[in-house]
């Protein structure tokens, strides 16, 4: 008897170590053949999906994904992170300019995006820790985030000319800025917190969660009709990051964890933030954000 043919995915993830097996097809998805894009960087494919939909499977920033949601793009998610990393080092100031994070209302912040999920979570910690109120900073950002229907609140302003985000910092345009990404070391900028990995592990105790930066997400009409493709998915992608990592260590805390009650803490916290900083109107319900995957996975936790 002929084998039924297999279903047919476009699929955009980031090459990572945990996604080498399965972009290679060394690791298989049962009942699915996946089509990769020739990409590397998964920012490169964010337009592919919230703007173009053009991708059955893919891996989304978390803010991005939540404005995406709420302006009814046709994606839901899977609980598994592709990435997630802490951001206490990523707000920077000028060594010779000291403040405190306390210190923020009134200054002006600079970053690439406002609905980046890096600035979102230093905004979020802001917040919750030093009691930094949104709308007292002036915030200026240099491009529009990914989902065009959402527009950035009232308080965020572009930030004009052709300056990169560390010369208007050296330059004294702006008092700090939010960069998340790695960076060569300059005795010339110093991070606003004094001590951010210490901060970075209380926060994580307190919150018991590490903040998610890039999660999967997928077509909702194909989830609800294939559930038996959600579950090969899941189970392909935990096997990929198996094969390259091995176990989590007993009494260690998981940067990327996967399954509903691995994912929740975080996503609990990105739903409040988002909400606090204008991102989205509304705190959507998990299994909103879920639709038919939870059910899909329902022997998860």
């Amino acid at each position: 008897m002929q084998s039924p043919a297999k279903t047919h995915l476009n699929a955009m993830l980031g090459s990572y170590p945990k996604t080498r097996a399965l972009k290679s097809g060394a690791i298989t998805v049962a009942g699915a053949d996946l089509e990769f894009a020739p990409i590397d960087d998964a920012i490169k494919g964010f337009k592919g999906i919230v703007k173009e939909q053009k991708f059955d499977l893919g891996e989304l920033a978390l803010s991005t994904f939540l404005q995406a949601r709420s302006v009814n793009k046709p994606y839901v998610l899977i609980p598994f992170v592709m990435n997630g990393k802490f951001h206490h080092g990523s707000l920077l100031r000028r060594a010779d300019n000291p403040f405190t994070a306390g210190d923020l209302h009134g200054r002006t912040v600079a970053m690439r995006s406002y609905s980046q999920t890096t600035p979102t979570w230093v905004r979020g910690f802001l917040m919750d820790d030093f009691g930094v109120q949104v709308d007292k900073v002036n915030w200026l950002a240099r491009d529009p985030g990914h989902v065009a229907e959402c527009a950035d609140p009232p308080w965020v302003k572009k930030l004009s000319g052709d300056k990169d985000l560390f010369q208007s910092l050296l330059d004294g345009d702006v008092d700090a800025i939010l960069f998340g990404a790695k960076r060569e070391d300059d005795p010339r900028v110093a991070t606003v917190l004094t001590d951010p990995d210490a901060s970075a592990r209380d926060w994580a105790e307190r919150n018991n969660a590490v903040p998610i930066n890039h999660i999967v997400v997928i077509r909702e009409q194909l989830a609800k009709d294939r559930p038996d493709i959600v579950r090969a998915v899941y189970a392909a992608l935990v096997q990929s990051r198996l094969a390259a990592e091995g176990p989590q260590k007993p009494g260690t805390r998981d940067p990327q964890p996967y399954g509903f009650a691995g994912v929740r803490p975080a996503l609990q916290i990105a739903i409040r933030n988002a909400v606090a900083q204008g991102l989205i109107p509304k705190a959507p319900e998990l299994d909103e954000l879920y639709g038919p995957v939870r059910d899909a996975l329902a022997s998860l936790a």
